[in-house]
């Protein structure tokens, strides 16, 4: 078999014998085992473009993922930080309540509830917000049992006292906040596991 152009500039395939073939000929002469192979890659093809949507997909997922982590951790970033300032808030507010308790001097205590306050807001403006607890019913989600106290005023599982305020730090718990519950005794035992 053997390839020429004509007058005209076509390409002509010859068969060995000098006749010219037509086209469909030109291919079936040409290989047999040409045809299989297509009929082959069809099946093979469709693999790879499926393998191609499957890959495309996960670095879709990928990019995604990696969006919501980076969101999260400018979002999260000073957790620790807040964290380790929060003690320093409890301090203050056990300043304030025990010098008022001693009738400290007026200035002193102005001076420390400005303090205070600036502590919160710098903390509200980073999400931060305490959770307010006394008279809610107890959720462990949110609130550590540290006491039960019997009590008939309030209904059973309410918090009465709370000794350590808990805080949320872009709807993510910071700190549990420490209260003391109440126990009906009339009603029975409230279900609470105690952490001391």
């Amino acid at each position: 078999m053997s390839l020429s152009k004509d007058k005209g500039g076509k390409i002509k395939v010859t068969a060995e014998t000098g006749e010219a073939l037509k086209p469909e000929a030109a291919l079936a002469a040409e290989s047999p085992e040409a045809l299989e192979p297509q009929a082959e890659k069809t099946p093979e093809a469709q693999e790879y473009y499926e393998r191609l949507l499957r890959c495309a997909a996960e670095i879709e997922n990928l990019k995604k993922r990696q969006e919501r982590e980076k969101s999260e951790l400018l979002q999260f970033a000073n957790e620790n930080l807040i964290k380790e300032l929060l003690p320093v808030v409890d301090n203050l507010e056990r300043a304030l309540e025990h010098g008022r308790q001693l009738d400290a001097p007026a200035p002193m205590l102005e001076g420390l509830e400005l303090v205070h306050q600036g502590f919160l807001k710098a903390l509200t403006r980073f999400g931060v917000t305490p959770i307010e607890s006394v008279g809610q019913p107890f959720d462990p989600a949110f609130h550590n049992a540290v006491m039960q106290e019997e009590t008939t005023a309030v209904e059973d599982c309410t918090i009465l006292k709370e000794l350590q305020k808990g805080y949320i730090l872009q709807n993510r718990l910071l700190r549990p906040a420490m209260v003391v519950v109440a126990r009906n005794s009339e009603k029975g035992p409230c279900p609470i596991d105690l952490k001391v």
